[in-house]
Parts: C-alpha cells; structure tokens; sequence
C-alpha cells in the first residue's frame, strides 16, 4: 500500500481533497503537525471530511515523528528544489510521496534528511512557481500506482 504524507498542511480544502484521494485508492495519509487549520475545520469536512471514515489517516506530533515512523520505507520528496521528474523514479508499493507545505514546501531539517535522488519534480512551464498541492499529490500517486499495477484497485 503506497503512503501520503503532508508536512504541514494549510489549505484544509487541499488536505480535504487529499483524503477523498487517499480513501479512493486504499493510501495511507500522514499528516505531519503542525497543521495549519483546526482538524476539524468546516472548509476541510467540505472537503473530504466526509471520506475521513473511509480513509486511514495517522497524525504526527512533528518531523522527526514522522521519519522515525516510517523505517526502511522509501521516502519520495516532491518538491520544487527536485532535479529529477517523477517519471524517472521507480516506486515500490511501500513508499512514502512526501509533500510540502502550500505556503513554505519541506523544512530544511526534511531537506537534509532525504537522499538527493529522493527529491523529485512534476515537470511543469519554467516561469511556474508550483502547482496546487491536491492535483501534484493525484498525479504522483497515479503514476506511483500506476507503476505497481494499481495492487488492489479495479
């Protein structure tokens, strides 16, 4: 089962579609605290609250939580500082798509934590600051399935 990781939401409409996603295709969603909205939050239950009870998603408390509690799994960067396309990298279904913050990306400490050839980019128009975080998290998750043969989806 692939895993979704959000390091420090702010949107909850984002994270909201980030759940219905996660239900939809049996991911695990993470969310890395502190988030920047109340979980409860009545734009995020808009969202995709109402596929929270469908979805498996785990809390953690900060980054190093997190990090502990993924072990050997393969973390999978998707940042704007990535020199690879997410095209280039071969997903295994155990690992981790990490995403960053809507208004400040990964932290420096989630940086230096993660291999280089971990750091993978959606390949988008040169002039583009970033793409919306609920559409950057469906399309690498696709292809991330995609490439393990969509394990246990119809």
């Amino acid at each position: 089962m692939m895993h979704i990781a959000l390091f420090q939401p702010q949107i909850p409409p984002n994270t909201g579609n980030v759940i219905r996603l996660c239900a939809n295709t049996a991911t695990t969603l993470h969310l890395i605290h502190p988030l920047g909205f109340v979980w409860d939050d009545k734009r995020l239950r808009r969202a995709g609250m109402d596929y929270a009870e469908f979805a498996a998603v785990i809390h953690h408390d900060h980054w190093d939580a997190f990090y502990q509690a993924m072990g050997e799994r393969t973390i999978w960067a998707l940042t704007t500082r990535g020199t690879r396309s997410v095209y280039d990298a071969h997903f295994s279904e155990d690992d981790v798509l990490l995403f960053g913050s809507e208004t400040a990306g990964l932290s420096l400490q989630a940086h230096a934590a993660l291999a280089t050839e971990h750091k993978l980019r959606l390949p988008m128009h040169a002039d583009s600051r970033s793409l919306n975080l609920s559409n950057s998290v469906a399309v690498v998750l696709y292809e991330a399935l995609r490439q393990t043969g969509f394990a246990g989806l119809l």
